[in-house]
């Protein structure tokens, strides 16, 4: 069977060409036919057995067949990593070449603006990462609601990377009509939780068992000591005269570890995890296929979506605790049928993680005997305090980090040093009589009539007549250097303001912030107080209260009886009622009565604000008097 009998069309036939296609893989001979006649698919192979031609060639034939203006996104591919979306964009090209369909991939870990560019100018296809698409489309520059056909790739690594949250997120922007493409190398519960609920009808298509490996792939095992692993693998690299290998190590700090001591035995390498720039991602992957580096050293993140044409080795620099994860490795050799080399390394506390992977794989890798760094170190694992075993990878990791953060906590606090007030004062200037620090109103020694309003600010409004004294001039003038230094809104001049001791500064605050806190807070308690009227002096007060108890008759013992008007009778007038001394000189509102403009009082005789109450908790709204 040819691409010929699979339904393709001509444009998409002479591109595969192009590539070198000539017979289908087992995955494309299955998938292909129930993806053209637009049917939901659920495929379930092992990597690198061409699962992006099944859903690529497929997608640009139907979309093809009509274009609309302008242009919409009407697929989407949804992967897990970075690299693998730029691959499935690359073959999105090749395999379009030929067609006038538009596609474009976007991720995280770069500039947006391209991407949006690329967006605004109009797509017909859309690959993307789980993080950048959620971003994007929640800035409104993504619109999904013309999608018709969706594809997961990867979707079991989608759950490993906890993107599933993201996944369901997706799912919900998107329209219920629409041709779902699903792939996965393993069908763990979840993944299948995810199927029932996302296909329709579908078909299933499986090629290989779950988690095999490619039988085309030779494996090999070394017994060697962790401190030998390095020595091994450069013997390796010279003996065998290997143009090209991938070497997978366990952390972060392991892969580039293993570029830096390679490089150092003259064995060009780079390195590229998760801590690495997408940047200096990108730049070593291209390097590495473009044979510039031998060795590219990667954590499991590039063990799935780095497709590297006729890549002859894989080294298992560390054995991974998830078996599957070893058939992952090992897949990014042998791919499209070639032939591949996958060398592994075990050293004495990774030999649970073997038998794990050999009871995976049903049968166990052969051991290599002769070679220059046999194991010699067999000592029990190191367990933690709850009698787990500690690996030595992950704990020389753990102290890398530490270090580093202490480093650069180290450099953090000079560079604080140097930018703060040791490099701007060339000398404080010395304290005055008493220890403390001349005051920017005084420090000249003279007295002018803004210093004495200041003053008599500071005072609450009553008039110092304080002799002022003169403060000791300075012995130097002081020097500033870098730049100068601005004044801000409630401070004075920063070199009349800072102490001997950097690190305790005393500014004399001079004018008042009018948006600090406590000042708005007195203005809309004086703003919201009831008014009083302009009181009288005490004396008079006095005064006036007296007269007033003389002309008032003693009250009756016995409340009189109430009489009734007699008809004729004179009328008596109303007798004014008597107020208490407490309110002597003010008058009783009555019901008809109407609030009257009332003069202020003198600020001194004002309620006082919070400041000049004996307790700063006491409410705005209660008087003295109250």
């Amino acid at each position: 069977m040819n691409f010929r009998d699979l339904g393709l069309t001509a444009p998409i036939l002479k591109a595969l060409t192009q590539e070198g296609y000539t017979e289908p893989t087992p995955i494309q001979r299955k998938a292909i036919p129930p993806a053209l006649a637009g049917r939901d698919v659920l495929g379930c192979a092992q990597t690198g057995t061409g699962k992006t031609c099944a859903f690529a060639s497929p997608i640009l034939q139907r979309l093809s067949a009509r274009v609309p203006q302008p242009r919409v996104i009407r697929a989407l591919i949804l992967t897990p990593t970075r690299e693998l979306a730029i691959q499935i964009q690359d073959s999105f090209l090749s395999y379009g070449r030929n067609l006038p369909l538009r596609s474009a991939v976007i991720f995280g870990g770069v500039g947006q603006q391209p991407q949006v560019d690329a967006i605004r100018r109009g797509l017909d296809i859309l690959v993307a990462t789980p993080g950048r698409l959620l971003d994007l489309h929640g800035q409104g520059l993504l619109n999904l609601s013309r999608i018709e056909i969706f594809v997961l790739d990867e979707a079991d690594r989608m759950l490993d990377m906890g993107f599933i949250h993201d996944v369901k997120r997706i799912l919900k922007l998107l329209p219920q009509q629409k041709q779902t493409l699903f792939f996965s190398a393993t069908m763990p519960p979840e993944v299948m939780g995810l199927v029932n609920g996302l296909l329709h009808d579908y078909v299933r298509v499986a090629v290989d068992p779950v988690s095999s490996p490619v039988e085309v792939i030779k494996q090999s095992l070394y017994y060697v000591d962790k401190s030998n692993k390095t020595k091994l693998l450069a013997h390796l690299m010279e003996e065998r005269r290997i143009s090209s290998a991938l070497v997978f190590s366990r952390t972060k700090h392991g892969a580039n570890r293993i570029a830096q001591d390679l490089i150092k035995r003259g064995i060009s390498a780079a390195a590229i995890h998760g801590n690495k720039s997408q940047t200096a991602r990108v730049q070593a992957l291209s390097d590495f296929k473009a044979g510039r580096v031998r060795v590219l050293a990667a954590t499991d993140i590039a063990a799935r979506g780095i497709d590297i044409d006729q890549l002859p080795f894989v080294f298992n620099y560390n054995l991974p605790d998830v078996p599957e994860t070893y058939v992952h490795r090992i897949g990014r050799t042998g791919r499209a049928g070639h032939e591949g080399e996958a060398i592994s390394f075990c050293q004495f506390d990774e030999k649970d993680e073997l038998r794990a992977i050999e009871k995976l794989l049903g049968r166990p890798i052969p051991v290599v005997e002769n070679h220059p760094f046999p194991m010699e170190n067999f000592d029990p694992p190191q367990r933690d305090k709850h009698g787990r075993p500690v690996n030595a990878e992950d704990a020389e990791a753990r102290a890398a980090a530490k270090e580093k953060r202490r480093l650069k906590d180290a450099a953090n606090k000079a560079k604080a040093a140097g930018e703060g007030l040791a490099p701007l004062v060339e000398r404080l200037p010395q304290p005055g009589a008493g220890g403390a620090s001349p005051s920017p109103a005084d420090a000249d020694g003279t007295d002018t009539p803004k210093k004495k309003k200041r003053r008599r600010r500071k005072s609450g409004g009553a008039a110092l007549e304080t002799p002022v004294v003169p403060a000791p001039a300075r012995e130097e003038p002081l020097i500033l250097r870098d730049k100068p230094v601005g004044r801000g809104v409630r401070q004075g001049r920063i070199q009349d303001t800072l102490p001997d001791d950097p690190a305790m500064p005393v500014t004399e605050f001079y004018k008042p912030n009018p948006l600090d806190s406590d000042v708005i807070m007195d203005a809309t308690a004086r703003l919201l107080a009831p008014r009083r009227p302009a009181a009288a002096p005490q004396a008079q007060r006095g005064q006036e209260a007296a007269q007033q108890r003389d002309k008032a008759p003693k009250p009756a013992k016995q409340r009189p009886r109430r009489q009734g008007k007699r008809q004729g009778a004179p009328a008596q007038p109303a007798k004014e009622p008597v107020l208490p001394p407490s309110l002597a000189g003010k008058k009783r509102r009555r019901r008809d009565d109407r609030p009257r403009p009332v003069e202020l009082a003198p600020r001194s005789d004002r309620q006082k604000d919070s400041t000049q109450h004996k307790s700063l908790m006491r409410p705005y709204y209660l008087h003295d008097g109250d």
